[in-house]
């Protein structure tokens, strides 16, 4: 008697991605390596998702629904961005490669069309035109996911030294910077032996340059309050 396959949903083939990119990068994710997990033939994926391109793009959509649902909308434009910016990072930082996934997909699922469309609405009330709302939410939106991947890479560059048994990387920096003159790394020794370089991938660091965006975005729209109407 033929072996019968597990019943498979859409929420379970979602559930078992995220298990597998925990345990390993994106590029190593394949359908068949899901399909393993799962305990069915590749082919039963595909009656939910018809590539691994559109199985990401439903991942993404997953990423873009929960970030709608805990952003909590309210006060001005700043206040908006500021919230908006803070929440992605949460979300993005409790799932795996989620940085990635969101810029390697396009808005094509109802949850990341809603996700863009509340992105517009924090500026919507603003003088700005069209196009530079649009650049706004852009420069803010990648910025958040440059430096949640950042820091990921920097997690998984760390682990990767450590289980090479690698020598220690700071010992190799610091032998390095022995050898180098004054006009060629004096700026960069000066922050790295005061350990400036520690607050990368803070919360310091990223209000740090959220503030810069919101500053920047501040300028032009008070630029735009005093042209003539």
């Amino acid at each position: 008697m033929k072996k019968q396959q597990p019943q498979i949903s859409e929420n379970k083939i979602l559930e078992a991605s995220w298990e597998l990119l925990r345990e390993g990068e994106i590029e190593k994710f394949s359908m068949r390596r899901l399909a393993e997990r799962l305990g069915i033939q590749a082919p039963s994926i595909y009656w939910h998702f018809k590539s691994k391109q559109d199985l990401y793009q439903g991942m993404a959509n997953q990423i873009s629904k929960t970030i709608v649902d805990e952003f909590e909308p309210g006060g001005d434009w700043k206040k908006q961005l500021t919230g908006l910016a803070l929440t992605m990072r949460s979300v993005l930082g409790r799932y795996p490669c989620s940085a990635q996934l969101m810029m390697m997909t396009l808005p094509h699922e109802p949850d990341t069309i809603r996700f863009t469309n509340r992105m517009l609405l924090c500026v919507e009330e603003t003088p700005l035109a069209e196009e530079e709302k649009f650049q706004v939410i852009l420069t803010l939106a990648n910025y958040v996911y440059y430096f949640v991947l950042d820091n990921d890479q920097h997690q998984r560059n760390v682990a990767t030294l450590a289980e090479e048994g690698t020598p220690d990387a700071k010992g190799q920096i610091d032998g390095l910077l022995e050898t180098m003159g004054e006009s060629e790394a004096g700026l960069f020794r000066r922050l790295y032996k005061s350990g400036m370089f520690e607050i990368m991938g803070t919360s310091g660091a990223f209000d740090f340059g959220l503030n810069l965006i919101l500053l920047g975005t501040e300028q032009v729209i008070g630029e735009r309050s005093a042209e003539p109407k």
